[in-house]
């Protein structure tokens, strides 16, 4: 911090404009990006779904909870998992207080994992959390959106994640489904991301690309290797 370069205002400033064209230019091209996504084709969901949740088994279409548009966060609590992954639980520290938002948009949110719902329940009341959460246990639900994969196909490497090859031996791995329901009924999956793609929901790391350091995670063994739960710190 102490080897940063110091200038007058007026140097400050003329770097600051500079830096801004650069950020229209970001600001531009995010938002040709969000245009494609909202323009991407559709596909059918075919299968039928069920979901566990507080108030009770639920269909697919029964989460939209009577809007148009569903957001699906995948978080990674596999079924004998004993507490979430350290970083879902960053990224839902962020979720409380936005599904109400959401609902003004037409937009519906929950998240999902393939945790039995007492789990699920525990480790939400553990973290203070109170986002939908449901359990998709016993449904290929989270295969089918790549997700999660089994045993076979970590051990072929055939599992799929973010359109390629499984990173890793975990059978959980963390993205976001998009679902839209016609006026007839109909149901399409409409966009799904995974990997960096998810941190665009991510706050925490937004703030932290703002500051001079950054996430000033260059030097750790892995990006993430400083993060805890926020109970754990």
């Amino acid at each position: 911090m102490t080897d940063h370069m110091v200038v007058s205002h007026d140097e400050w400033l003329k770097a600051r404009l500079a830096l801004l064209a650069d950020e229209k230019g970001f600001s531009a091209r995010r938002d040709e990006l969000t245009r494609k996504r909202m323009a991407m084709p559709w596909e059918p969901v075919t299968k039928a779904y069920r979901f566990e949740g507080a108030d009770g088994a639920r269909s697919l279409a029964e989460l939209f909870d009577g809007r148009s548009q569903l957001i699906v966060y995948h978080f990674m609590l596999g079924p004998d998992w004993e507490e979430g992954c350290k970083s879902c639980s960053f990224w839902a520290d962020n979720f409380d207080g936005i599904p109400v938002h959401l609902n003004h948009r037409d937009v519906t949110f929950t998240a999902i994992s393939r945790a039995p719902l007492a789990r699920i329940e525990a480790y939400k009341a553990r973290m203070g959390w109170s986002f939908p959460w449901l359990s998709s246990e016993g449904s290929d639900f989270n295969f089918d959106y790549q997700a999660s994969a089994t045993p076979e196909q970590l051990d072929s490497g055939e599992a799929l994640y973010n359109y390629g090859k499984w990173p890793n031996k975990s059978s959980e791995m963390v993205g976001i489904s998009v679902f839209a329901r016609s006026d007839a009924g109909d149901i399409f999956h409409t966009y799904s991301c995974y990997g960096r793609g998810v941190e665009m929901v991510n706050g925490a790391y937004a703030f932290l690309d703002l500051v001079p350091k950054g996430r000033d995670e260059q030097d750790l063994s892995y990006p993430m290797e400083w993060l805890r739960r926020h109970d754990q710190y």
